[in-house]
């Protein structure tokens, strides 16, 4: 079969140079693998209109414009996902190009949606519904820390701090480090999940592996860091693997040869995908009864509800949940029983 991209977004050209100032610029990885999706979209979209590959720097704002109303008005995206489009080829054409654009394109207001909260009893019969006691502690977590489930699955040994009983979540949105408070309930069960990690670990260290994967360039700077125990993830996958197509730079300086040699001879034992735990939940929200539509990020909301609701200072929680504006915070307000849910119906008193 064809490779369907064209001559000029293979490597090393146009979508290399968008990768790479991408990871110049420290992007997410599932950033960067979705604006490359939505260039190439915008690619293929123009592809088919015309009969063949145009490069971007041929296309101006009436093409551009185009492809966005095409998003709005054929394929229904919502609203958010097309401004996460028009993200995508901002920056291609600033960023990479070094062009700018102005459209006017058919876009869609993003609606102000209320995020679902759960009751503290809603949230007990969930968890109680979770069968696998790893899942059901990353699920204990994400409502008794409001973490959000790709932080809590990326959890490393040495993020753990018993003494005062807190937890350290690195890069989190927006690459910000930050507290959360420990539950005291789910001490032990995290002290039973650290002894079952330093066994794994050193059963993968007789099999030659036992390599936890290092940002940026950790793993040149301490070779041996990869295989200390404090760096292993606190919820590990089940299986070892070895990455075939790592992450590494695409420029071949040194330094980045040597991450993408180590990559490619490292067996590893990288955290638990976190599909596992969405389908967990899912299954367990089923066999609760609960009707309302809950997600591993709903426990986000109640932890953020609840706290509120118990007379937390807005601020703190802002803190807690890595919110950049307590705008985004303010939101919770609106759910909580200081809200709608506390003010008695007129209907009550006929």
């Amino acid at each position: 079969m064809d490779d369907p991209t064209p001559d000029f977004a293979k490597k090393p050209k146009l979508i290399d140079q968008v990768r790479n100032k991408m990871r110049l610029r420290h992007l997410a990885k599932r950033t960067e693998e979705t604006y490359v999706g939505w260039i190439l979209d915008f690619l293929q979209y123009h592809k088919n209109i015309q009969g063949t590959w145009v490069h971007p720097n041929d296309l101006s704002d009436p093409h551009i414009e185009a492809w966005l109303t095409h998003l709005a008005v054929d394929r229904k995206v919502a609203a958010s996902t097309q401004n996460q489009a028009f993200s995508a080829i901002l920056f291609l054409y600033r960023q990479v190009l070094d062009r700018d654009f102005k459209v006017d394109s058919l876009r869609a207001k993003t609606p102000q949606r209320l995020p679902v909260v759960l009751t503290p009893d809603e949230v007990r019969s969930i968890v109680e519904c979770v069968t696998d006691e790893t899942i059901r502690t990353i699920v204990s977590l994400l409502y008794g820390t409001g973490m959000r489930l790709m932080e809590a699955c990326r959890l490393r040994v040495k993020d753990l701090d018993f003494e005062r009983k807190q937890i350290v979540v690195r890069e989190g949105k927006g690459a910000k480090d930050r507290y959360v408070p420990m539950p005291e309930k789910l001490v032990e069960r995290l002290k039973r999940q650290l002894l079952f990690v330093e066994k794994l670990h050193q059963e993968d260290l007789q099999v030659d592996a036992g390599w936890a994967w290092l940002p940026y360039a950790l793993a040149v700077k301490y070779p041996q860091a990869g295989r200390q125990l404090a760096w292993q993830f606190l919820f590990p996958a089940k299986s070892l693997s070895r990455d075939s197509h790592p992450r590494a730079a695409l420029s071949e300086t040194a330094t980045e040869f040597a991450i993408a040699r180590a990559d490619r001879e490292q067996i590893r034992r990288h955290h638990i995908h976190e599909s596992t735990v969405q389908q967990a939940v899912s299954k367990a929200v089923r066999q609760s009864g609960i009707h309302k539509r809950a997600s591993c990020h709903t426990f986000r909301h109640s932890f953020a509800t609840h706290l509120l609701e118990s007379g937390s200072d807005i601020r703190t929680i802002q803190e807690l949940l890595g919110h950049a504006d307590v705008k985004t915070t303010m939101i919770y307000t609106h759910v909580s029983t200081m809200g709608a849910c506390g003010v008695k119906s007129p209907f009550d008193t006929l």
